[in-house]
């Protein structure tokens, strides 16, 4: 009979020390559990925190990962008059009935910005020729800045100054940069535009062109341009 006190077999007390690591063990692993559940959870109350308090003049840099078309959301594209680099005033509702209009919200400090001038340079090259206006928006930048900024890296379609950000709160722009493509009719016809080229090829498609066809050597009176019947 083994007396009070004695010391325990070697097999009983690699027992209890087993058990007692594996309790341990399974402790440690609830807590890290329960605290990275607890991380989660201000991780996500801090995001939503941020974003319903982000300043006006603060513009996240980024296509955002949704698009809104016609099927989903139908809008009249809000009128405004601004000027653009050329001190010439651009009223969008001068287009409505006439040609769609691709506008794009951007700023100079933007580096996705900077990285889809390629894009829409490209956009420009192939569809300006068919009638398609389109218009860089600048949100909250000098007119000196900005001027520097469309003369280094060329780019061929206007540039109008929001300078007050005025123009993107009214259109309620999440993030630079956005495309906003209007139809013919003043329609908003998609936010963000991811499939902005799909978008434009099957216009095309069904009219052969946004405006009509000129004859040969007649000049382009942008003014006059008349949508295809």
């Amino acid at each position: 009979m083994m007396r009070s006190g004695a010391a325990k077999p070697t097999g009983s007390r690699d027992r209890d020390l087993n058990e007692r690591r594996t309790g341990a063990k399974r402790r440690d692993a609830g807590t890290a559990g329960r605290v990275f559940r607890g991380f989660k959870g201000i991780a996500a109350a801090v995001m939503i925190a941020c974003i319903f308090t982000l300043p006006p003049g603060l513009w996240s840099a980024g296509p955002k990962p949704f698009e809104i078309t016609r099927n989903i959301f139908e809008e009249k594209a809000p009128d405004f008059v601004m000027k653009d680099l050329s001190d010439q005033k651009f009223r969008l509702s001068d287009y409505r009935g006439k040609q769609p209009v691709l506008i794009i919200f951007s700023t100079t400090w933007c580096s996705f910005c900077i990285g889809e001038i390629p894009h829409f340079k490209s956009l420009y090259a192939t569809y300006a020729k068919q009638g398609l206006e389109i218009v860089n928006i600048d949100i909250q930048e000098s007119r000196e800045k900005v001027s520097r900024f469309a003369a280094k890296y060329k780019l061929p379609y206007r540039t109008l100054l929001d300078e007050e950000g005025t123009v993107s709160s009214v259109y309620n722009i999440p993030g630079v940069p956005t495309m906003i493509l209007v139809d013919k009719n003043g329609m908003i016809i998609c936010r963000q535009c991811r499939t902005v080229d799909t978008l434009l090829e099957s216009m095309i498609k069904k009219k052969g062109s946004f405006v009509k066809k000129l004859n040969i050597g007649q000049s382009i009176d942008r003014s006059s341009l008349k949508t295809v019947a």
